[in-house]
């Protein structure tokens, strides 16, 4: 299937084009780990966000540790909702996001997330592919629940490939489904899902373990783990920190035991990096 042209705001486009992100162009690529499954993805002179949450907490469930800076989700030229879970999809945080980016969301969750006011709305599934300017997104399934409880839309659990001059995998919440071995040996990043926000995980989801034994069979030039040490039940953490603490850097060294020749980098929440032209 051919790329199509994703819907866009022409008035925030043309603001964007005069204010591109730091550095664009082929040379710029940068990665910030903004907690749990949230992403700011920035390839060429684009700027995705994913599965933004950016408040203190849902419910009982708080952010531990520091608030996300405004700055890191201003800008956007898209977001990307990988599924319908509270925490991937939460509307108020959508409502914090300035200007009108492009919300790329899967099939059935239009109508919620067009009540945000955000900016235009794509609905997915997987093999579609969007292209904003030079970036590519390319939406491939995940093997997960995709249903808002209790009484929400339901739709396909998805993740993508973000791809320009660098190619990023970010997989939403998922298990290991058939399909993924056919990213294998075309990702510069693979952002791997490695826990979630409490002391246990459910079914759908990756454990350090099991993310690393994907890392080894996707074989990206780098494998950095997300869905973790963020967001966890108030007043736990004391009495249970290893589910909060440990996933990753657990991974990388299971990672580091598999497949040693796999880099990994560890980012904590609002840490940053800079993806190279040629990841080693």
């Amino acid at each position: 299937m051919q790329s199509r042209a994703a819907a866009i705001n022409p008035v925030w486009r043309a603001v964007r084009a005069a204010a591109p992100a730091v550095s664009p162009g082929p040379a710029h690529a940068r990665l910030t780990f903004l907690g749990h499954s949230t992403v700011l993805i920035e390839v060429d002179d684009l700027r995705i966000l994913t599965d933004p949450v950016l408040r203190e907490g849902l419910g009982p469930v708080r952010r531990q540790g520091a608030s996300v800076l405004p700055h890191l989700f201003e800008d956007l030229d898209a977001v990307f909702i990988s599924h319908g879970h509270h925490d991937h999809l939460d509307p108020a945080s959508l409502r914090l996001i300035p200007g009108s980016p492009t919300v790329i969301v899967p099939r059935g969750y239009g109508r919620l997330v067009g009540k945000t006011g955000l900016g235009p709305v794509e609905e997915v599934g997987p093999g579609d592919k969007l292209s904003i300017d030079r970036v590519h997104f390319e939406v491939v399934e995940a093997a997960h629940s995709g249903r808002r409880k209790p009484f929400g839309p339901d739709g396909p659990a998805l993740g993508c490939v973000v791809a320009g001059s660098r190619s990023v995998y970010f997989p939403g919440d998922t298990d290991v489904f058939p399909g993924m071995s056919a990213l294998a040996g075309r990702l510069d990043v693979a952002l791997l899902p490695v826990w979630g926000w409490g002391p246990t995980i459910g079914d759908g989801h990756l454990d350090p373990h099991r993310a690393a034994a994907v890392a080894a069979m996707l074989a990206p030039r780098l494998a950095v783990p997300i869905h973790w040490g963020t967001l966890y039940p108030a007043g736990l953490r004391r009495l249970m920190p290893h589910p909060f603490e440990h996933p990753g850097p657990k991974f990388a060294a299971e990672l580091a035991r598999l497949a040693p020749d796999i880099p990994v980098r560890v980012l904590q929440p609002g840490e940053s990096m800079e993806l190279p032209a040629t990841l080693t």
